[in-house]
């Protein structure tokens, strides 16, 4: 399985171009990236992937924006978090593929509900190094706390973890090593990374139900 960085910003939204971010991610150690508004392409036998991110406040705006056209042609649908009820309508969302920004989410905005739903409609959670790198003090604390909780869910009701590094330059990606390391300081383990990295591969395409003949 494909080990992916799920969520750079490559120019213009950041300062690397997509070439950069490509090189970059396949010396850090993967083989793919999904790039947030950028154009899906293959560089330097890294893949790039074209992520789409949806801001909305109810599931009737989430399914409104999934029908757009720039929406239909990424491989990889992004929605914000948000409160409890959106999010337990969120996940269950036929085209979206990850909620993200959980880190920035009230503390329970992400429930056994909402994780139930996700293990059953296939929509994993994204797990951003954004703010255990950058963020200090409380608003760090809050963050790491944040994924704490989202772990324990996750080992519980089986949904699937993605790790994006929001980088929006060179300087900001990390290898899978520093990965490690930063989802280590919320409890995760080095096979639970593995997994979380190869998730992305598993989220476009799932795994179709073996038809028995006889």
């Amino acid at each position: 399985m494909k080990i992916t960085d799920a969520g750079v910003y490559p120019y213009p939204a950041g300062d690397s171009t997509p070439a950069r971010m490509a090189r970059e991610a396949r010396d850090l150690g993967f083989d793919s990236i999904v790039a947030i508004g950028g154009e899906g392409s293959g560089l330097h036998n890294i893949d790039i992937l074209r992520g789409f991110v949806i801001t909305a406040s109810s599931q009737k705006e989430v399914i409104r924006q999934v029908r757009k056209p720039a929406a239909r042609d990424a491989d990889v649908i992004f929605v914000n978090a948000g409160d409890t009820s959106f999010n337990r309508a969120a996940v269950s969302v036929e085209e979206v593929h990850i909620i993200r920004n959980m880190h920035a989410a009230r503390r329970n905005a992400f429930d056994h509900v909402a994780a139930r739903s996700a293990a059953e409609h296939g929509t994993a959670v994204d797990i951003s190094l954004c703010p255990i790198i950058q963020y200090r003090g409380r608003r760090r604390q809050i963050a790491l706390q944040r994924y704490a909780d989202i772990l324990t869910l996750h080992r519980r009701y089986g949904f699937l973890l993605t790790i994006s590094s929001d980088a929006r330059s060179v300087l900001e990606q990390r290898s899978v090593r520093e990965i490690r390391g930063l989802c280590a300081l919320f409890g995760m383990t080095g096979a639970e990374v593995a997994g979380a990295l190869s998730s992305i591969g598993r989220l476009i395409e799932p795994a179709r139900p073996v038809r028995v003949v006889g």
